[in-house]
């Protein structure tokens, strides 16, 4: 059992609760597109009472491509996840790139994540801990699950221990990732929760040639086996018409399937944690 990090009255990550479903849109392409899926999510996830956070990236740096589309940016994405959080009485996560944004990003962010590409960058990873926000650092593609270790020492030091972990598959070969179960439980050693990210597990890096692939028809096996395993948190990007989104659309659930997906993943959980 991993320590409890509570976001509010409806969320706590670890300590045998329920997993916390992390989920939205790769990109924040629209206020429109974000309303309404954040919307339908938090009907799902009510009726399933499964605790949920809302994501939503107002910026992807790390596109494959120089041409493709990167979102609204930090003002405008930030002011359409403060109308999640007002609207809808969610908690809100999006991704930093840049230690510069780190202050501007935890006035409205609940939960400030981090990207596997940049997991060791000491400069953002402090700047994120100051603060004083929840942290999720994103286990980078090219580390072992015991490398993380520095990462969790490194925002501790910083002076804050608000620290998720996330699995999100280590490269193999080439444009391939594949997922170590055994990470799940080694990263729990360290006493923080652990969240498994199905969508860009299943990711083809650059299997596209200027743009990701993926396989979205694993995230369902995947999910299953990681809270087989136990986690904390499941981190799943949906769209309600992901073969036309602007990022991640191969990888990327439908929304209209979220509640057929996340049945079977609840019932799962909760097996596994009543039998500690």
């Amino acid at each position: 059992m991993t320590k409890s990090i509570q976001l509010n009255n409806k969320v706590t990550f670890g300590g045998n609760n329920p997993f916390v479903l992390i989920a939205g849109p790769c990109m924040i392409e629209s206020e429109k597109l974000v309303m309404e899926t954040a919307e339908k999510i938090k009907e799902i996830t009510t009726k399933l009472n499964v605790p949920f956070v809302f994501k939503g990236s107002f910026d992807k740096a790390n596109r494959s491509s120089i041409h493709s589309e990167r979102g609204p940016g930090i003002e405008k994405g930030l002011e359409i996840l403060a109308k999640v959080k007002r609207e809808f009485d969610l908690p809100v996560t999006s991704d930093i790139h840049d230690a510069s944004q780190a202050r501007e990003a935890g006035e409205v962010l609940d939960i400030i994540q981090i990207p596997a590409f940049l997991c060791r960058q000491t400069d953002l990873l402090v700047a994120a801990a100051n603060t004083g926000k929840v942290i999720n650092v994103k286990k980078g593609q090219f580390l072992a699950p015991w490398d993380m270790k520095n990462v969790v020492v490194k925002l501790k030091e910083s002076g804050n221990g608000k620290i998720l972990l996330t699995e999100r598959g280590s490269t193999f070969g080439y444009n391939n990732l594949v997922v170590d179960m055994r990470s799940l439980p080694t990263m729990r050693e360290f006493d923080v929760p652990v969240v498994f990210d199905a969508t860009h597990s299943v990711q083809i890096p650059g299997g596209n040639g200027t743009s990701t692939g993926g396989k979205r028809e694993f995230v369902p096996y995947l999910s299953r086996a990681a809270v087989a395993v136990g986690i904390d948190a499941l981190f799943t990007e949906v769209h309600p018409d992901p073969d036309n989104a602007f990022s991640d659309g191969p990888n990327m659930l439908y929304l209209d399937k979220l509640e057929e997906f996340l049945k079977p993943v609840v019932e799962i959980d909760r097996l596994v944690k009543e039998s500690k």
